[in-house]
């Protein structure tokens, strides 16, 4: 069973990853995004900075975390990079 930040985070990158509105407030205001997920502040900050590497350690789903890496600038085997890290 997953805790209810995690579950918070990955339900904003299902959110991040398929509504460009919810894109568009990322962009524009992000803390105040972040503010209506039940998050952590490591969660908050991770997602905040774009760190996929403490995201997967965090325990989010590889599966989420590449579209949000991509939107982010990160390069497919950067991706891959960071995922080996953060083993």
């Amino acid at each position: 069973m997953i805790g209810v930040s995690l579950y918070a985070v990955q339900k904003l990158l299902f959110q991040l990853n398929n509504d460009p509105s919810t894109r568009k407030r990322f962009s524009a205001e992000r803390d105040a995004l972040l503010a209506e997920y039940t998050l952590t502040d490591e969660e908050r900050r991770a997602l905040a900075d774009a760190d996929i590497g403490r995201l997967h350690l965090l325990g989010v789903h590889p599966l989420l975390l590449a579209p949000f890496a991509g939107r982010s600038g990160l390069k497919w085997p950067d991706y891959i990079a960071a995922l080996a890290r953060a083993r």
